[in-house]
C-alpha cells in the first residue's frame, strides 16, 4: 500500500502545455505514472505527445477539470500555474471534486492559500501544497517534481516541509526504500500538514517506520510530537532544519520565521524528543537513526 498516492491513480495536470507543466509531465511519465489527461481552455480537444516508458504517449488535453474527470476517470490533480492563477485553477479543481490536487507552484499569495484551502475543506478535497515538491509511492506512481530515480519501494514513510532535504532522506534511505514521501510544502497554510501524513502512515500496514523533517517557524512541529504522543505507536525519526538560522529572519519558506523563543530549531527537537521521537542534528545523522532501527 502508499498514502494518498497508489498504481491505481490517475492524474491530470492543470498547466501541461507550460513550460514546467510540459518539463514535468515528461518526468512523470517515464516514471510510470498514470498521467491521462491536461488541462487547457486554450487548448482543448488537442493532444500532447510524450516520450513514454513503452515508446510515444499522446496525452489530451481539456478545457476543464471536470471534463477531464468524465473523459478519463482522474482522481488526482497536479497544479503547474502561475502564482496569479493558480486559486482559479485550485478552486476549478475542487468544484469538480476530485480528491487529490497536489499544488507544486511557488509564491501564491497567502489570502489566495486561505481561500481554496477552506473551499477543500467543504468539499472533502485533499490538498497538498503549495510549494511544495510533490508526493511518490515508489514503483507506483510519482505526482510532482520528486525525482522518481533516487528510491525504491520500502517500507518507510517521509513527510517534509523541504524539497531538498525530501530527495536527500530518499538518497541516504534508499537500500531500505519508501512506502509513500511526501513534501508538504512550508508557507504559513498548506492543505496537508504533518499530522495528517503521520496519521495517514500509522493506518498503512505497508509503513514500518516514519522520517518527519521540520524547519524553524510557527508550531507545526509541537502540534506533530504531541500527536505522537497520543496516536503514533510507530518508530518515528525527526530532523529539524534551521538550527543556524538568526532570530526574525525569515529564511528560505515564507513560514520559516523565529520570533523570540516561538518556532526555534531547539524547542521544536525538544518537544519531539519529549514525544519519544529519535531526532538527528543533521539529515544524514537522521537517516543513521532510521537505519540503526530498520536493522534492529
Amino acid at each position: 500500500m502508499a498514502i494518498f498516492l497508489t498504481e491505481a491513480s490517475r492524474v491530470i495536470v492543470q498547466g501541461m502545455t507550460g513550460a514546467e507543466g510540459t518539463k514535468h509531465t515528461t518526468r512523470m511519465l517515464a516514471g510510470g505514472t498514470a498521467v491521462v489527461g491536461g488541462v487547457n481552455p486554450r487548448k482543448a480537444g488537442t493532444s500532447v505527445t510524450f516520450p513514454g516508458p513503452d515508446g510515444e504517449v499522446a496525452v489530451p488535453v481539456f478545457g476543464t477539470v471536470a471534463e477531464a474527470m468524465a473523459a478519463t476517470g482522474a482522481d488526482v490533480s497536479v497544479v503547474f500555474v502561475p502564482p496569479a492563477h493558480t486559486k482559479g485553477a485550485v478552486l476549478e479543481a475542487i468544484e469538480a471534486r476530485i480528491p487529490l490536487v497536489v499544488i507544486i507552484t511557488e509564491g501564491v499569495p497567502v489570502a489566495d492559500t486561505a481561500e481554496f484551502f477552506t473551499a477543500a475543506q467543504a468539499a472533502g478535497v485533499r490538498l497538498i501544497g503549495p510549494n511544495c515538491p510533490g508526493i511518490i509511492s515508489p514503483g507506483r506512481s510519482n505526482v510532482g517534481i520528486i525525482p522518481a530515480d533516487i528510491s525504491g519501494a520500502g517500507r518507510v514513510g517521509l513527510v517534509s516541509k523541504s524539497g531538498t532535504l525530501t530527495y536527500q532522506m530518499m538518497y541516504e534511505l534508499r537500500d531500505f526504500g519508501f512506502s509513500t514521501a511526501i513534501g508538504i510544502g512550508g508557507d504559513p497554510i498548506i492543505g496537508t500538514t504533518h499530522i495528517d501524513a503521520l496519521a495517514a502512515f500509522e493506518a498503512d500496514p505497508d509503513t514500518d517506520a516514519i522520517v518527519m523533517i521540520g524547519e524553524i517557524g510557527g508550531d507545526a512541529e509541537e502540534r506533530a510530537a504531541a500527536f505522537i504522543a497520543e496516536h503514533v505507536t510507530k518508530p518515528v525519526v525527526g530532523y529539524v532544519a534551521g538550527f543556524t538560522a538568526p532570530e526574525g529572519k525569515t529564511m528560505g519558506h515564507a513560514g520559516a520565521i523565529v520570533s523570540g523563543s516561538s518556532g526555534t530549531a531547539q524547542a521544536k527537537k525538544e518537544a519531539l524528543e519529549a514525544a519519544g521521537v529519535a531526532v538527528g542534528k543533521t539529515p544524514s545523522e537522521t537517516a543513521a537513526l532510521m537505519r540503526a532501527i530498520l536493522s534492529a
